[in-house]
C-alpha cells in the first residue's frame, strides 16, 4: 500500500482522551555474570501520547524503534521503569504480580490488545467457538444465549455465517479470518480501547485493507479508541486520524496523520515517507542522507538519537537531546532545526 492508495482525508479528532501516557520510560535489564558493569537496554524513554475516543492514533517507526514494547506497557503486560498511564485520567498502577488480579482483569475489560501474528495468539488445539467462549466468560459478558452472543462477535467481524467458523480450528483459517477472530475475540470485552500492533504486517497485501477497513468501521460504530502501530508511514497515511513518529525508542514527530505525511517536519520522518513505494519518484540516493542502522539501544547516541545518520545534524544535535517543539495546529517535531533562533 503506498500514500496514494486513498486520498488524505481531514477527519475530525475527538477532545476525549480516554488513556493517556506521560513519560512511558522502560530499561530491560542485562545480566552479565562475568561484569560488574550494569547495562540495560534503553527500549522506550520519555514517550508520550493520548488515545481519543472514537480516535486511531498511528505509532510508527522502523522495526526495534519501540513500538510494541510502548503497546505492552500500556496493556500492563510489561512493568513501567518510569512514567504514568491515566485511564480517563485516572493513574492506573503497573505492579508486578498483578497479572492474576482483579484489577489487572478489570483493566483488561477496557484495554484490549490485538497481536501481530493471529497463528501464535490462537491456541491451535482448541476451535474457535472455545476461544470466543472463554473470552466472553471471564470478562461477564455470556449473556442469557450463548450461540446468540457468538454469533454476534463473528457478525461484528464480518465472518458470516458463524455456524461456518464456530467449529473450526485456527489452522483451518486463512491468515484474514484468523486474524478477524483475533479482534472479536478482544470485542468479547467490550473495550474502549484496541492497541493493534501491526495487525496486518503478517497478512498478504490484497487483504490487508479489508482488516484496516473493519478496524474503522468498529472505530466509528463503537466509538473505540485504536493505536495502530505499523512501519508503513503510507496506511498510517490512509487509516489514522493522528500520527506518532518513534525512532530509537524516543517520539520526534507528531500531530494530524495529513500534516505528518504530507508536510514532515523531521528528518527522520521525511526518511520513512521517502523509503515508501513510489513509482513515480526517483530513488533517494544513500549520500543525501538517512544512509546507516539504527543505534544499539544499549549504548544510544548523546544528544539527538537520529543524528548520526542526519543530513542536517549541527553541533548541538551530538551533545542535546532535543526538546518538543511546537509547529501550530497540533503538529509537533523533537528537532533543532525548529528552534526559535535558527
Amino acid at each position: 500500500m503506498t500514500a496514494e492508495a486513498a486520498p488524505a482525508v481531514s477527519r475530525p479528532v475527538s477532545v476525549e482522551i480516554v488513556l493517556e501516557a506521560d513519560g512511558l520510560t522502560k530499561y530491560f535489564p542485562i545480566r552479565t555474570p562475568l561484569s560488574r558493569t550494569k547495562k540495560a537496554v534503553r527500549a522506550v524513554e520519555g514517550v508520550s501520547l493520548q488515545l481519543r475516543k472514537g480516535s486511531v492514533t498511528a505509532l510508527v517507526g522502523e522495526s526495534g524503534s519501540g513500538k510494541s514494547t510502548v503497546a505492552r506497557l500500556l496493556a500492563q503486560l510489561y512493568p513501567l521503569s518510569s512514567g504514568e498511564i491515566r485511564l480517563h485520567g485516572q493513574v492506573v498502577a503497573v505492579q508486578r504480580g498483578l497479572t492474576r488480579g482483579r484489577r489487572f482483569r478489570a483493566y483488561c475489560r477496557r484495554v484490549q490488545m490485538i497481536f501481530q501474528d493471529p497463528f501464535a495468539s490462537l491456541n491451535p488445539v482448541h476451535s474457535i467457538r472455545y476461544h470466543l467462549t472463554r473470552a466472553l466468560t471471564i470478562h461477564g459478558n455470556r449473556g442469557d444465549d450463548l450461540e446468540t452472543s457468538l454469533a454476534e462477535l463473528l457478525t461484528r467481524v464480518h465472518l458470516t455465517p458463524a455456524q461456518r467458523y464456530l467449529d473450526r480450528y485456527p489452522h483451518e483459517l486463512s491468515g484474514g479470518q484468523r486474524q478477524r477472530v483475533a479482534i472479536a475475540r478482544a470485542l468479547a470485552a467490550s473495550p474502549e480501547v484496541l492497541l493493534a500492533d501491526e495487525p496486518v504486517s503478517m497478512l498478504d497485501v490484497s487483504i490487508r485493507l479489508g482488516v484496516l477497513n473493519l478496524l474503522r468501521d468498529l472505530k466509528e460504530r463503537l466509538h473505540l479508541s485504536i493505536l495502530y502501530i505499523t512501519h508503513d508511514i503510507a496506511s498510517a497515511r490512509y487509516f489514522a486520524d493522528e500520527t506518532v513518529v518513534m525512532y530509537a525508542g524516543q517520539v520526534v514527530e507528531g500531530g494530524a496523520s495529513e500534516t505528518v505525511t504530507q508536510r514532515p517536519a523531521h528528518p527522520y520522518t521525511q526518511l520513512l515517507i521517502e523509503s515508501a513505494p513510489d513509482p513515480d519518484r526517483p530513488a533517494v540516493d544513500e549520500k543525501d542522507g538517512g544512509a546507516g542502522e539504527p543505534p544499539a539501544l544499549i549504548d544510544p547516541p548523546s544528544g539527538c538519537r537520529f543524528h548520526p545518520r542526519c543530513p542536517f545534524a549541527m553541533d548541538v544535535c551530538r551533545t542535546d537531546r532535543p526538546p518538543r517543539f511546537e509547529l501550530g495546529d497540533g503538529h509537533f517535531a523533537a528537532c533543532w532545526l525548529y528552534r526559535e533562533e535558527a
